[in-house]
């Protein structure tokens, strides 16, 4: 069935009564006049059908408009313009590479039906074929296993305070994505994100950089500047890899925790700025504040709503659905034959400890679609080892493993869910609790009953191995 949801982002005065028009049609609308508010809504529902309406495009709004078409999650995006529009080379651009159609202004009614009608098409066979596209919550966050739940629940509650947010995690464990979901999460959502890596700029440069510099400040000054604080004014902050911040920083950042003010570098008078502070670090930074590298009053004002990302050794149930879901925005950014991972290579990514976490996932993921000759990526695609088999071995014993692998690789990739992993393997849900009992399998912690609320046998509560 054709999904009639439409965003329709209404920008520089543009055609009016379209979103009327489309009602009436018996199109579902949601309209946005700012790409601000466009990307919030995005943010919280997903729409097969995006259309938007500029007139003429101010200078230099590409980039802020293919910023908002990419967050939308694989919207079918229709434009709507001035003739005078197709004269920018940035906005030619932007419709050639990420709008399915447009139309010029003025709107002949009977063809923007037929062109919205085609997009809903296009986007419903896209969500068909990539499933896995759209695995990604309105947190922005992938995986159904109870530590990505818990994780979720966590977000959700800081999201709702103004409070302070510390991350931790090791990286590439995914500490941005949370601070990102924090923002989108909570009523700043409208307004910026800045995301600062306070290990990535030099000492030198920091203050300025953050708190921003008058005219003359400095020799090389030549103009005011505004800090990237205070750039985030009204949204929030993401203050990355905190733990690398010089001491006499960490004063700065202090004054600015209490009294929501900053100096610019020359200026004599502080500005108030309303950004909320989400920072993160892989450092333990109370080990920091005990070896003295790490001011001990600005870790109790940042350490206010602790947060402790994963990594993924953690969540190894999720492995399977995160590959599949980089391997289909890989896929979906080129032209490739390779339709997705042979049994082997998720056996050997579940064997794989992942010192990289989520990070290395997606790059080895990356490079498979890109290096493979394959139709299915192997084991070697992802560079990676074949999961280690006992030498030697039996048929029978060989047997016993091969259903071990398509039970655990089953209930995995369906989220532990016992009754979906039971109708893919072909058997009942009471023979497949048989079969876990046999191979010494549980489920994970606080799921150790079935969809239907029937408990798990005694064998597999009690295993002490095989755990998911």
């Amino acid at each position: 069935m054709l999904i009639r949801n439409l965003l329709c982002v209404t920008l520089n005065d543009g055609a009016g009564g379209v979103a009327e028009h489309l009602l009436a049609q018996g199109w579902r609308v949601a309209q946005a006049t700012n790409l601000a508010a466009a990307g919030r809504m995005q943010a919280h529902q997903r729409f097969p059908v995006s259309l938007l309406i500029i007139g003429t495009p101010l200078a230099g709004s590409e980039h802020a408009l293919e910023a908002c078409v990419k967050a939308s999650n694989g919207s079918e995006w229709v434009a709507v313009c001035d003739r005078e529009a197709l004269e920018s080379p940035g906005f030619r651009d932007l419709l050639l590479n990420c709008f399915f159609d447009h139309q010029t202004l003025p709107l002949v009614w009977h063809d923007l039906e037929l062109v919205l009608e085609h997009a809903a098409q296009r986007a419903m066979l896209r969500s068909r074929q990539h499933p896995h596209v759209h695995a990604a919550d309105s947190l922005g966050l992938v995986g159904q296993g109870p530590v990505i739940t818990r994780l979720r629940e966590q977000i959700r509650k800081v999201a709702a305070t103004e409070a302070p947010v510390l991350l931790g995690g090791e990286s590439g464990s995914g500490k941005e994505l949370a601070a990102r979901a924090v923002h989108r999460c909570s009523h700043r959502a409208a307004g910026p994100f800045v995301a600062v890596n306070c290990g990535a700029i030099a000492p030198s440069l920091i203050y300025s950089e953050l708190f921003g510099h008058e005219r003359g400040a400095f020799t090389g000054a030549s103009s005011q500047r505004h800090g990237l604080i205070e750039a985030a004014n009204g949204g929030t902050i993401f203050l990355d890899e905190i733990g690398d911040l010089p001491l006499e920083l960490q004063t700065s950042l202090l004054r600015f925790l209490q009294e929501k003010t900053i100096t610019r570098v020359g200026a004599v008078r502080s500005l108030p700025v309303d950004a909320r502070v989400v920072a993160a670090s892989h450092q333990d930074l109370a080990e920091c504040v005990a070896m003295g590298r790490f001011r001990e009053d600005l870790f109790y004002r940042l350490n206010v709503l602790p947060i402790e990302v994963p990594p993924l050794r953690r969540h190894m149930e999720d492995v399977p659905m995160l590959a599949e879901y980089f391997f289909q925005c890989c896929a979906v950014n080129g032209t490739t034959r390779v339709r997705g991972f042979n049994q082997q290579a998720m056996a050997a990514m579940m064997a794989h400890t992942w010192p990289g976490n989520v990070r290395e996932l997606y790059n080895r993921v990356q490079r498979a679609v890109v290096m493979t000759d394959q139709r299915l990526i192997g084991p070697a695609d992802l560079g990676l080892a074949p999961a280690a088999r006992p030498a030697g071995i039996g048929l029978d014993a060989a047997r016993t493993l091969a259903e071990r692998d398509a039970i655990f690789l089953t209930l995995t990739r369906v989220g532990h869910n016992v009754t979906r992993a039971a109708r893919e393997l072909g058997v009942s849900r009471m023979t497949l609790y048989r079969l876990m009992d046999k191979h010494s399998m549980s489920l994970p912690s606080g799921q150790g009953a079935g969809p239907s609320g029937l408990p798990m046998s005694s064998g597999s509560q009690a295993a002490a191995h095989g755990t998911f």
